[in-house]
Parts: C-alpha cells; structure tokens; sequence
C-alpha cells in the first residue's frame, strides 16, 4: 500500500462511520414515525366512532321528536 492511499482509506473509514450513524438515526427517526401514524390510527378509529354514536343518539331524538309531533 502507498503512503498516499493512507488518508483516502482514513477518509474513507470516517464516511462510512458518517453514514452507519446517519443510517442509525434514520433508523430510528423512522420507527417513531411508524409509532406516531399507528397512535394516529387508532385516534382516528376512536373519533369515527364517537362520531357514529353521536350520530346514532341524534337520529334517536329526532326520530323521539317526530313521534311527539304526530302524538299532540
């Protein structure tokens, strides 16, 4: 090996530690992202769901009120 591949192998060396670290945080970036869509998901589930019930009592009043119209 000549003295003057010495600082590309080095240079060479700290890149790939540059890019294993980098590739480490993105990692890890990425599996919080999943987390948070998958939290997000669930929300979501939830709200439709409250969103239905809601729905469902307000028909039943209407419905209630009609009935108490056609009654008098």
């Amino acid at each position: 090996m000549a003295p003057t591949d010495q600082p590309d192998i080095n240079t060479l060396s700290l890149r790939v530690n540059e890019l294993i670290t980098l590739c480490e945080r993105l990692h890890q970036q990425n599996q919080h992202l999943l987390t948070q869509e998958r939290n997000w998901r669930e929300e979501r589930l939830q709200l439709i769901e409250k969103n239905d019930l809601a729905r469902q009592k307000v028909e039943a009043m209407i419905l209630r009120l009609k009935s108490l119209e056609h009654d008098s």
